[in-house]
C-alpha cells in the first residue's frame, strides 16, 4: 500500500442515493481543470526532464513543494500519528501539488496537504 498514491474507500450507496439526481460538475468542467493543472506543471517542470507531478524526485519536491509553518506541522503531525514512511511522505508532497494545480494555486496549503494525507489513510486505518 505504501507504493499507491491515492487511497480511497468508498461505502456503498443507499439507495435513495443512487437513484437521487445532483447537480455536480461535469466531465467537461473537470477535464479543463484536469488541462489547466497540467498546464501549470508544464510550465514548471520547462527544462526538467520531468513532465508531472509523480514524476517529482527529492530535488523537485524541495524546490516546487515548499510548506509553511503551518503546513510543515499538519505533516510531520500525520508522519508521526500515521507512522509514515519517507515514500509515503513525498507521495503526499506530491499529491498535495496536484491539488494545488488544481486549484490554481501557486503554493501548497493546509487544505491541500490535509486532503492528500487523507488518501493516505486508508492502509493506517485497517
Amino acid at each position: 500500500m505504501d507504493r499507491i498514491d491515492l487511497q480511497v474507500a468508498v461505502n456503498r450507496l443507499k439507495p435513495e442515493e443512487i437513484t437521487q439526481q445532483s447537480e455536480g460538475e461535469s466531465s467537461g468542467q473537470i477535464r479543463d481543470r484536469v488541462r489547466e493543472a497540467r498546464a501549470l506543471a508544464s510550465q514548471r517542470f520547462d527544462g526538467e526532464k520531468i513532465q508531472c507531478n509523480a514524476e517529482m524526485q527529492s530535488r523537485h519536491l524541495r524546490r516546487w513543494c515548499v510548506l509553511d509553518d503551518s503546513s510543515r506541522q499538519v505533516l510531520e503531525g500525520a508522519i508521526r500519528k500515521l507512522g509514515l514512511s519517507a515514500r509515503a511522505t513525498d507521495r503526499i508532497l506530491k499529491v498535495a501539488r496536484t491539488i494545488a494545480d488544481l486549484q490554481q494555486s501557486v503554493n501548497i496549503q493546509v487544505s491541500h496537504l490535509a486532503e492528500a494525507i487523507q488518501y493516505r489513510t486508508i492502509d493506517r486505518m485497517q
